[in-house]
């Protein structure tokens, strides 16, 4: 049997994540079994079993998959200035709006709270984002400190779970309450979060 390429096989990771992704927007990951991906993904059951082991192995990519994403963007943003708290939100808020399957996002949660396995990644993954969230705004405070009454770098510590918190605030609103004005609640984040 001829090898493949790690770029082929990168590709067909990613053909069978978007497939398992599509089937979780369409039905939901209960609903989605693992003749849905493999159907969606026009690839054999073979070639599907020769990447992930399980539905369970597949969403906790699809997880891993969505929150480094955003980590990659609030980092590569940081380089180029030093973001306020709200510009932090407004740019993990946005990217997720724009970018990530909000219906998934939020039965990834779910499942989290009963899955011992996606709870132990999320908490990984999620602790990266936070240690990525408090260096961004370690780096404003310390720039900023006149506006602060207590220690920058303890500052960021504590106001890091604070701005995680909003997220998915804003993500179970988009998800779950019509008429939501994802806009306002963008436009509002400066005077919720005064720092300049």
């Amino acid at each position: 049997m001829p090898k493949i390429s790690e770029a082929r096989r990168q590709q067909r990771r990613a053909q069978i994540l978007d497939a398992a992704l599509r089937c979780f927007r369409r039905v939901g990951y209960q609903r989605t079994s693992m003749a849905d991906i493999i159907a969606e993904s026009g690839l054999s059951a073979g070639a599907i079993y020769g990447y992930f082991d399980s539905k369970e192995e597949l969403l906790k990519a699809v997880a891993e998959a969505i929150l480094d994403d955003r980590q990659t963007v609030l980092e590569t943003a940081a380089h180029t200035a030093g973001l306020t708290p709200a510009a932090i939100v407004r740019i993990l808020a946005s990217g997720v709006r724009e970018q990530a399957p909000i219906e998934v996002l939020v039965q990834v949660w779910g499942e989290a709270t009963v899955d011992p396995d996606l709870r132990a990644m999320m908490q990984v993954v999620l602790g990266r984002v936070r240690g990525t969230i408090i260096a961004v705004l370690r780096q404003w405070a310390r720039g900023n400190a006149d506006q602060l009454r207590v220690d920058p770098d303890a500052w960021a510590a504590a106001t890091a779970p604070v701005l995680m918190g909003l997220i998915p605030g804003f993500v179970v609103q988009l998800a779950l309450v019509d008429g939501f004005d994802a806009d306002a609640y963008l436009a509002a984040l400066d005077d919720a979060l005064p720092f300049r």
